[in-house]
Formats: structure tokens, sequence, C-alpha cells
């Protein structure tokens, strides 16, 4: 059974850093991209950044480049995202998918991920 586990959201001034992060367990190979989504009140659920397990590559939406960055820990089958210059705007609930890809790829889109963490709050204050 896969399972997903968010930590690390908190209450931040703008202008702070947090860093989430994701342990997964049940995942049983490599083939599988991980991403983080976040929704807000009144919002839809919208991707964030996404890592190719076994590759590493990132990819990140246009609203967090070069803010925001997705990382792995093979050895602790963690994913973190760390979030620098937050902004009140980035305030959401934040939460962890894993889809099984045999090449890996990562998808923009909550209907391409399998599996789903329960979240954590994010809140920037200004």
């Amino acid at each position: 059974q896969v399972q997903l586990v968010e930590s690390g959201g908190d209450l931040v001034q703008a202008g702070g850093s947090l860093r989430l992060s994701c342990a997964a367990s049940g995942l049983t190979s490599s083939s599988y991209a991980m991403g983080w989504f976040r929704q807000a009140p009144g919002k839809e659920r919208e991707f964030v950044a996404g890592i190719n397990w076994s590759a590493g590559n990132t990819y990140y939406a246009d609203s967090v480049k070069g803010r925001f960055t997705i990382s792995r820990d093979n050895a602790k089958n963690t994913v973190y995202l760390q979030m620098n210059n937050l902004k009140p705007e980035d305030t959401a609930v934040y939460y962890c998918a894993a889809r099984n890809s045999l090449s890996g790829l990562v998808r923009t889109t909550t209907r391409h991920y399998d599996y789903w963490g329960q979240g954590t709050q994010v809140t920037v204050s200004s």
C-alpha cells in the first residue's frame, strides 16, 4: 500500500523560507514521478513542481521558478520542496503526489497522479 506523508507546513512571514517533506512508502520501483501541488481556498489544485525519481529531472510552475527547489533523497524515499522568498499568494495546502510511469515523466495535471498525501498547510503573512 502506497503512503505519502507530508510535513513542514507552517505560518511564515513574506520573504521567509520553508522546507516541505514528503515521505513515501510502498512504492515498489523507481519508475515513477513525484509532484508537489497546492490548493488555495476557492481555487483548483495546481502544479507547483515535479521530479523524475530515477533521473532527477525537475520541472516548475512559472510562478515558483527561481524561488522553489524540488529534490529527493533516494535512500530515505523522501521528496523535498524548498521554498524561499515566500509570498502571500503562496498560501495554500500543499500536496505531494506520485504517479507510476515507466518513463518517470512528470505531468502537471492532477488526473495523471495515482497517489496523494493528506496535505500540509502553508500560510504566508504579509
